[in-house]
Parts: C-alpha cells; structure tokens; sequence
C-alpha cells in the first residue's frame, strides 16, 4: 500500500503529469461549489466540449475518481472547498481528454503497447515508477523490483489494483500529450534576423528630447464623451474588451446575532460553571464535558497566558479566575499547578531613538535625543506620553508597550539588559542594539514561573429565538420586495440594513465581495432556481438565503453575456481613453499650428507644454525614463535621425513630438547564436499554455455545471 501511494504522490495522482504542466493553466478558473441537485428534467448533460455531450453520469465518474486520489493523498474525505477544487479538476479533465484526442486523431498519434511496457518495466519507465523504485541509500533505480511488484500486484488489496491501474491508464494519454506538445515545440523557430533585431532592440541607447502635453491639462468637463463614441471605440478594440458571463445584483445582510439576551444567559451558565469548577474533582474531565474548546494541559508561561489572566499575576494553585469576556466568549480558567519553566519572561516598554543616517554624527545624535527623553522622564515626565510622541517603531500607539516575551525573542542586547533587571522600574541608561538607542523601563521582571491552566470557554451564540427573529426579518423585507425598485424602497425604508452592489459575478464564483461561501446566490443569478419555477430575470428578487451567520435577499439589477462588453458595463473605463482621444485632437491641432524648435512650440502652445530630455532609452522596453510607458514614443524615436522632429502624436500620458539626439549602438558583436537559443527557450517555455488555450477555445466549450453545483 505504501508503495502505491508513493506512486500516487510522485506522479500527482498521476493527472499532474499526464497533461505536462497545461493543468497549471487548466485548474486556475472558477472554483464551483455546493450540492449535487439535477434540474431541467431530463436534462442531464453538464457541458459540451467540441460537439460532444458531457453527460452527468460521465462527469461524476470523474469527479469520483479525483475525490478517491484526494482522499488518498489527504488521508480525509474532502470538504466543500475541496469539492469545489475537485469538480474543476474532473471538469478540466474531461475538457483536455476529449478536446486534445480529437487533435491527437487529426495527427494519427498513437501508443503502442511497447511503449507502454517500457514506461512502466523497460528501459525508460516513467518518472513516478522511476522514484519509486530508486533505492533511497544508493540512488540506484531497480527495475528488478517494479517487475516483481507486478508479478505480485494481484495478490494485493482490492485498493492498492486500483490505485496502479488507474496509474497505468492513464500512462497514454501522458504519452500522447508529450508527442504533441513537442510536435508543436519543435516548431518554434528563430531566424537569424530576429535574433539581431532582438538583440539591437536590447542594447541599442538613445538619448532623446520631447515635447509633452499631459492629457490632465485638459478640463475632462471640455470634452464630451457619448455612448455612440464608447460603442465605436469598443468595435474597433473588440480584443481588447473580451468578457466571460457576468451577474450584477444588489442585496442586503440581516446578521444572525447573539442579543443582550443571549449573552445574559450564558453568563448566568458561566457563572454556575464558576461555582462548580472550583470544587470540580477532576479538571481535564470537566473542561471536557462543559467547554466549548477542548483540554489542554500544557504549561503556559506568562508571554503565553490571555491578557486578562496576565493581569491576575501571580496565579494561585486551585483558584478559579473569571469569568472573563472577550471576542464574543466567556472564560473561566483554573490553575492546576505551577512550576519553573526552561525559559524566562519579562515584560517592559520602550523608547526606541533610531539614528538618521550611518554616519558617526546621526549615532551620536540619536544617543543624545534618547538621553534626553530619559532624563525627562526621570524627572516626571509620563513614560507612555513620550513614547508615543518620540518613539519611532510601532508600539508608540501602545505607549511603548512590548507585553511580555520571552528569551530569544528581541535582539541580544535588548534582553540582557532587560533579562539583567531584578525589579521594575526605569533602566539608568539608553541600550544600544542595530536597531538604534532603546530607553527601557521594565514593567515586570523576568521569571521563570509557568502555570498548568484549565481552560472553560463558552462562545456567545444566537439562540433559536434570535435566529428565528432575524429570519422573520428577511421574510418580511422579501415581502415587500417584487422588484427592483420595490427591493430599493423597501431597503430605504429599514435604516438597520445596508444595501451592497456587487458587478460582474462569474459563472463559477464561490464567494461574492465579502459573504464567503456564496455559491447558492450565485447559482440564482444565473437562473438555476433550487425550488423550480422559472429562471431568474432581470428585476427578479431572490428567497431568503442563509450565508454563513446571516440571512441574504438580493435582486437581479443586470447579466453579461460571454462576447465583447457593452458600453454600460466599461463605460468609466472607456469614456476615459475616448476622452483621451478627443483631448488628443484639440491638443494636436493646436501644436500643428506651430513651427520652429521644441522650445518654441512649447512657448507658442501655453505653459502646458514641456520640454523634457530622455537619457539611455531602449527600443525593447518601450520605457521613456521619467515618463514611464510610451512605447510610440519610443519606436519613433528610434525611426528618426539625430535632431529630425516626429510630427505631433498621441501617447500614453499626452500628446508627444520627439526629438532623437544620439544613438549609440552595441560595440561588441552580437553572438547570434546564444540570442536564438535564447529566443527559442523563451518560446518553448510558454507553448503548453498556449497549445492549452488554443485547442480549448477551437473546441467551443459550453460549460453547464451551474445547473448541477
């Protein structure tokens, strides 16, 4: 069993490996979570991936087989996150097989069985029977032991068979996937012309000067931007604005809280736990049977106790502090026994002075400060008050409180001279460390004293009461909401929720803004409705959802569809780089109506004009220094002779005109056959990706789990 489950790691349940990598790119969407529910009848088919139907049964086949390699590997049954991890593993794995084979058919690539025979027993077996079968002391592999493994193979447990079948077959489709993906590697090419013009693009300077006229100096109220021109100028960049389905909704949040009430009675069963704790004959059995939070007996130091038993310091042996509330939890805590601990702990504040520079001069300055804040503080000026109006670290916000620690964990000279203190009180001396000059005033001194702690804590939770309370709540702001403007008007009308807008849901999203496992609301917005009835439309209010400690209504305000985005949903965005546009005509056919040197045409436009000079720019960044991304700029700049001037143009950040001044090319000779390899490897190193999304987006997926998860 041992040596499966190696194999089974090695080979990263053995999917890792068979796509090379693409499941990197495979297993980066959406992740889907929720219960398995069938709606649409007799509508079982999860997706289409190249004109085959994925049906239901096929898809759970897969998922089954991922869950039983997670539990494998993990050594648990998976959680809901882990699901949502493992449907879109089986679903990407369902997309490769189908989607690549039909490519591997085109080819006629195939495996043969010797192949498979040599992977596994023959002279090049596969990585994972490879490290499986490599004795460990000698890094020897023995292919004598993986022949006798198989000859024993039937004679194993039921698991350990599946387990290696599963491995072995999925050993084809790993050889399939390395024949085409180096088919198509091999392709990658690099001439000799574009090694040099990569490597002139490089290391080719130029220096430089331009004209600017940032686009800001410009009123945008000048401009006026209509949906016509954001339409126009998305169907001229259709690439540019690519979206995948998207959901708006807006919705409000009634937290399930616990009330006064709640917390009173649980403090009334604190206090009873009190009474009988003190007398209690055994500690461990009860914290087990009435703490929320199991036993630990460990001895705690006081740097490891909570703050509010730090302060009762020193513990008496037998006694029952509390109860104490804190972050929504009454405690009650219990000494068992004390003893001397292997470390010590302190407590202190401090001043840290750091110096303003390296020099000798800022040392002996920052000594001096520090030295005089001590000297006031000796003489009654408030410790806390001046740390926090001359500290320089971040507990000045706390007056300069350290709380306690332990040995080892400040730097050596800050705790030999507080672990060196025997008493409380203000250190006589500023401590030098790397950090600067500490003045330390010493809050308890050092001990060694650790307690063993009985721990009762009760978490105060909602009752039945408060829950039911908030859900009539929910139900009636769903009863006065029909749609969206009824929603809004109902929401107005209750000053106690706040309404959320939240844009552009994926299909596949888990969580929406802030409500963590919001799968169910999701899955509304896109239309599958968990009781029947029709699909969600636009105005459409939701039932009441219970996310996590609270209860949540929402109504459908907009949808997106996968294709090129409409106007309102990147209108910010590209009314912007339209508004750019428009300032960039005015902007130009202003400067065309000037003629002489760059000074002068800036001095003919008005104040907005700059003349800047560029050192050291490169073609191949793009870059100019001191401006940033203007890869226009660049490439005229490059085009042009030393002191010829580019016409006006529109660039990143303003209108340009550039001026080269010198170019200075690469002195040495380029070794062209380094930059082709290196070209290539660069190339090579993106094609598994590539090869990935472009036989995915050929075989025109339609992804359809949203109805089932």
């Amino acid at each position: 069993m041992a040596l499966i489950n190696t194999i089974r790691e090695k080979s990263g349940w053995a999917v890792g490996a068979i796509i090379i990598g693409l499941l990197l790119f495979m297993l980066g969407g959406d992740f889907l979570y929720g219960r398995n529910s069938l709606f649409g009848g007799n509508d079982r088919v999860v997706g289409e991936v190249a004109g085959e139907k994925v049906e239901y049964e096929d898809f759970n086949a897969a998922l089954e087989q991922a869950k039983q390699g997670f539990i494998a590997q993990q050594g648990r049954q998976p959680d809901e996150n882990a699901m949502g991890y493992l449907r879109d593993q089986a679903w990407n794995q369902i997309l490769y097989r189908i989607a690549f084979q039909k490519e591997f058919d085109k080819l006629g690539l195939k495996v043969s069985d010797e192949e498979l025979t040599d992977m596994v027993q023959g002279e090049n077996p596969h990585p994972s029977i490879r490290q499986a079968f490599t004795d460990p002391q000698t890094g020897q592999f023995d292919r004598m032991k993986v022949i006798e493994y198989l000859r024993n193979l039937d004679k194993m447990p039921p698991q350990n068979q599946d387990a290696f079948r599963s491995f072995e077959a999925n050993l084809s489709p790993e050889r399939l996937a390395i024949k085409y993906n180096n088919l198509i590697k091999q392709s990658t090419y690099v001439t000799s012309a574009e090694a040099k013009r990569f490597d002139e693009a490089q290391n080719t300077k130029a220096s430089l000067r331009y004209l600017l006229v940032p686009y800001f100096t410009v009123s945008d109220s000048s401009v006026k931007v209509t949906d016509e021109q954001i339409q126009a100028y998305i169907d001229k960049n259709k690439g540019r604005y690519k979206v995948e389905d998207g959901r708006d909704i807006e919705y409000v949040t009634i937290p399930v809280s616990a009330s006064v009430e709640d917390s009173a009675a649980v403090r009334k069963n604190i206090d009873e736990l009190a009474t009988q704790f003190t007398t209690a004959p055994n500690d461990s059995l009860f914290v087990k049977l009435n703490s929320d939070q199991p036993f630990n007996g460990a001895y705690l130091s006081p740097a490891d106790m909570p703050e509010k038993l730090r302060n009762q310091l020193p513990l008496q042996v037998g006694k029952v502090y509390g109860p104490f509330a804190e972050n929504g939890t009454y405690s009650l805590f219990k000494v068992m026994n004390q003893k001397a601990g292997a470390q010590a702990a302190a407590r202190a504040s401090h001043i840290l002075i750091k110096p303003e520079g390296t020099t000798p001069e800022a040392d002996a300055a920052a000594k001096a400060k520090a030295t005089d804040i001590l000297n006031k503080i000796k003489g009654g000026a408030d410790f806390a008050a001046m740390a926090r109006q001359y500290g320089t670290d971040g507990t000045t916000a706390t007056g300069g409180d350290l709380g306690w620690f332990q040995e080892g964990r400040m730097v050596p000279e800050f705790e030999k001279a507080v672990f060196g203190a025997t008493s409380t009180g203000l250190l006589p001396a500023p401590v030098k460390t790397s950090f600067g000059y500490h003045i330390i005033k010493i809050t308890a001194p050092k001990t060694t004293q650790t307690y063993q702690v009985a721990a009762v804590q009760k978490s105060i939770q909602p009752t039945d009461a408060t829950r039911d309370a908030a859900y009539q709540k929910a139900q009636q702001l769903k009863g006065e909401a029909a749609d969206i403007k009824s929603f809004r008007d109902a929401v107005a009308k209750d000053k106690s929720v706040q309404k959320v807008e939240a844009k552009g849901i994926g299909r596949g999203d888990q969580s929406v803004n802030n409500l963590q496992g919001a799968r169910q609301l999701v899955r509304w917005a896109y239309g599958v409705n968990p009781e029947g009835g029709a699909e969600t439309k636009i105005g459409d209010v939701s039932e009441v959802f219970e996310i996590g400690d609270q209860y949540v209504i929402a109504v459908l305000t907009g949808e997106r569809n996968k294709g090129t985005a409409d106007v309102a949903s990147v209108k910010p965005e590209v009314s912007a780089l339209v508004r750019n546009d428009l300032k960039a005509e005015q902007i130009i056919k202003k400067l065309n109506a000037s003629k002489g040197t760059l000074e002068q045409i800036a001095q003919a436009y008005g104040s907005n004009a700059q003349v800047k000079t560029a050192d050291n720019v490169t073609l191949g960044t793009g870059l100019l220094p001191g401006l940033g991304n203007e890869p226009l700029a660049v490439g005229k700049a490059f085009g042009l002779k030393p002191g010829q001037k580019s016409a006006p143009f529109q660039g990143e950040q303003g209108v340009l005109i550039v001026e080269p001044v010198s170019v200075q090319k690469p002195t040495t000779n380029t070794d062209v056959k380094a930059v082709r390899q290196q070209l290539t490897a660069q190339r090579t190193a993106r094609a598994d990706g590539l090869i990935y999304e472009a036989v995915k987006a050929h075989a025109n997926v339609k992804d359809n789990r949203t109805k089932f998860f």
